[in-house]
């Protein structure tokens, strides 16, 4: 989704408020709400000051991201105020850091606003690109990187490769060639300033592996698709796995495909190893009878943020303790049936949109509810159904390693005798495991958890 097309100059402006509300106000006013004439600025400020009063909008990193939906006829709006002291509001702690508040109304028919939400908290999240609007000092300036950071532009590609990444390149299309890959896969972020593939594997489809937010998503010459790992993980042969899971969902590649890889150290701007994975043998405990790697009801994007929450969760644990977890994403209907509350279900009675985990505002409370005892019940379109749920599906006859607990044989048992997914995180080790049809696949390796 290209949010860029929707940040207009005349929308970006230096707040004067010291308040939330008073801000709020100022970004309405820019917004010219007068050509949409079933949308009131007083009823909108109220809703978004009521909205904020329940669950908090700042995400971190200086940004604060109210929202809503409007009756209104464009798809998006978007303003953007910079806040050189902070703003106060109803004695919250965190809202004085505030430096940035961006402002996304969208109509009440537009059907990518949770994607809408997620890309705007993808680069707020990444360190480099909030350094670059943080280093804007005069408005002009801020207004043409806001525009760059999020249209892609002003990023310089490397259009010439040194003497070794040359070297590189040509052997791992000759091993493609000589291997009969169907794909070459490339880690996008051994260069933090984009890539330039050239024609260097011409004939193959090329897919990118990039972190959500990296400046290499940008740099899509010669690239055919680009799989965002959401990972702080830099065991290269986990993110692979992930992204190949993500490329399996999407399509993008078969159950039957051999892809040469390449890759180097993160930000090193060197290639340094070449790897060919046959996914057939590395995902045939997933793929028995070529069956599709997902329920027919779950959608890629879901599995996508399930797994980033699931590998931050591997890696931070909470407050520097270990947290395991168990998600369980499918048919409903089908789970409820071997399932049970622990506790009173913290989701019930909220908006089916407000609780969705493709809403970045969900991050936290779902990190929060990670320490309970129970598993996380999750609807194919990525609505919470329930936290803290008992699984007691039947017994059978699975044969886990020794050494794994109650979460890994509940979603062994689960995935067995219902159309669904899990992914568990365990408690001990942090590894994180994903389950089809009562089968385990490692997605991060025990040795490589908070090194």
């Amino acid at each position: 989704m290209r949010l860029d097309r929707y940040i207009a100059q005349n929308r970006v402006i230096d707040i004067k408020s010291h308040d939330f509300k008073g801000a709020i106000s100022e970004l309405l006013d820019v917004c010219d709400l007068s050509k949409e004439s079933r949308v009131k600025k007083n009823e909108l400020l109220k809703e978004l000051v009521d909205r904020e009063k329940q669950m908090t909008t700042y995400l971190g990193n200086g940004v604060c991201l109210p929202h809503a939906r409007v009756k209104m006829k464009r798809p998006y709006l978007i303003a953007v105020g910079r806040c050189s002291v902070g703003l106060e509001f109803e004695g919250q702690r965190d809202y004085p850091e505030i430096r940035y508040l961006f402002l996304l109304l969208a109509a009440e028919n537009a059907r990518s606003y949770l994607y809408g939400l997620a890309a705007l908290a993808r680069v707020f999240q990444d360190s480099n690109q909030m350094n670059r609007l943080y280093l804007a000092h005069s408005l002009p300036q801020f207004r043409k990187e806001l525009k760059s950071v999020f249209g892609g532009e002003g990023r310089l590609p490397i259009h010439g490769h040194n003497r070794f990444n040359f070297l590189i390149l040509k052997e791992a299309a000759k091993i493609a060639r000589g291997s009969r890959c169907s794909s070459v896969v490339v880690f996008g972020d051994t260069f933090g300033g984009g890539i330039e593939i050239g024609d260097f594997f011409k004939g193959f489809k090329t897919v990118l592996i990039a972190h959500g937010s990296s400046e290499a998503t940008q740099m899509q010459n010669g690239i055919d698709a680009v799989l965002p790992i959401r990972a702080y993980n830099q065991q290269r042969f986990s993110q692979l796995r992930s992204a190949v899971l993500i490329g399996l969902a999407r399509g993008i590649f078969k159950s039957t495909d051999r892809i040469c890889c390449i890759g180097g150290t993160p930000q090193s701007n060197q290639f340094d190893s070449i790897i060919v994975v046959d996914i057939d043998r590395e995902f045939r405990s997933l793929l028995v009878d070529r069956a599709d790697v997902l329920p027919s009801n779950v959608l890629p994007e879901v599995v996508e943020r399930v797994l980033g929450i699931a590998t931050e969760l591997a890696v931070e644990g909470r407050e520097g303790h270990s947290v395991g977890c168990l998600f369980t994403l499918g048919n409903s209907d089908q789970i409820n049936q071997y399932t049970k509350p622990l506790i009173l279900n913290p989701f019930h009675g909220y908006n089916e949109e407000d609780r969705n985990i493709l809403n970045p505002f969900m991050d936290e409370t779902v990190k929060e509810l990670s320490s309970i005892d129970g598993a996380f019940i999750i609807r194919g379109d990525g609505v919470l159904l329930s936290a803290g749920t008992l699984i007691h599906a039947p017994d059978y006859d699975h044969h886990l390693p020794s050494g794994y607990g109650s979460r890994h044989a509940a979603a062994a048992s689960i995935t067995s005798v219902a159309d669904c997914l899990c992914v568990v995180v365990s408690g001990s080790t942090g590894q994180v495991s994903l389950f089809r049809k009562g089968e385990m696949l490692p997605l991060i390796d025990k040795s490589f958890v908070r090194r």
